[in-house]
């Protein structure tokens, strides 16, 4: 029993950490909360739904949330944040950031109506046994796409000149821009990567939830906000270990106490770790990674 809910604890976790990842790298280059990622991550499920309703493969289904929701965060950035990033508060794109979450929301509604919208079976979900765990094929898939995106992210970070940039911006813009870093590349750069990784997460989440509403991003966001504060504000890794963590907290009440306890004990971790270490598990970096 144990071993079962630690591996569905690991499925949720790597989908929640990839939302959380998003937050962490947009708030650890411009030390901002962007609180319409949460509907960034319903618009990516949306799109994959359309998607796998028009008959696509699932992968199919996957690259478009990915590509709806990047080119969504691109947006966000262009209209959101950018005009109003050098106004020297935080208020500021805080509260447009919250506009645009709730145009998402009344968005979707209009199309899609508020109602849960059942995400089809885009293929066969087969049990798979592991000695005393049983898997099935789809929780496979989102661990091993959730693992693989983390890891190519990963990679960018830390091996590419895009990388470099992200991670010279996040340190101090204004020496970068000296430097001869296109810091506006960097913060686009961000958003997209940031959003297609929420897009993704919005995709595989649907699909093991197997309903979607315009109201889906609302929880997922939240509950990804908190994995960011276990893990560390602006810490990449410390947000993939905090997704892990919260997911298998969310496990492990669902299968030993009962399923409306799963957001009180995940939401009771993160105060928990915060009250013993307040800069989370991994402390607070403003750097990318």
């Amino acid at each position: 029993m144990l071993a079962q809910q630690l591996v569905n604890g690991l499925q949720l976790g790597g989908a929640y950490a990839l939302v959380a990842v998003g937050y962490t790298l947009i708030f650890g280059v411009l030390n901002l909360l962007h609180l319409a990622h949460g509907e960034v991550f319903m618009v990516g499920a949306y799109v994959g739904l359309a998607l796998a309703l028009a008959g696509a493969p699932f992968w199919a289904a996957l690259l478009g949330g990915m590509a709806g929701a990047a080119v969504l965060g691109l947006v966000i950035e262009r209209v959101a944040f950018r005009p109003v990033r050098d106004r020297g508060s935080h208020v500021t794109p805080l509260m447009t950031t919250i506009a645009v979450s709730l145009v998402l929301q009344h968005a979707v509604v209009k199309l899609y109506g508020a109602e849960p919208v059942a995400f089809p079976q885009v293929f066969a979900v087969v049990p798979v046994s592991l000695g005393p765990v049983t898997v099935t094929s789809l929780q496979l898939v989102i661990l091993g796409t959730s693992l693989a995106l983390m890891a190519l992210l990963d990679l960018v970070l830390r091996r590419t000149w895009l990388g470099r940039a992200i991670r010279a911006t996040a340190e101090n813009p204004t020496v970068a821009s000296l430097l001869g870093v296109n810091v506006s590349l960097a913060i686009v750069a961000v958003f997209v990567l940031a959003s297609a990784l929420a897009g993704a997460a919005g995709v595989l989440l649907a699909a093991n939830f197997t309903a979607v509403t315009p109201f889906f991003g609302v929880k997922v966001g939240l509950k990804a906000l908190a994995v960011m504060l276990v893990g560390g504000l602006g810490n990449v890794p410390g947000a993939m270990v905090g997704g892990v963590l919260v997911g298998v907290v969310e496990a492990l009440s669902v299968g030993y106490l009962a399923s409306s306890y799963r957001d009180a004990f995940a939401f009771g971790v993160m105060i928990l770790i915060l009250l013993v270490r307040p800069t989370g598990l991994f402390g607070a970096r403003l750097a990318a990674v």
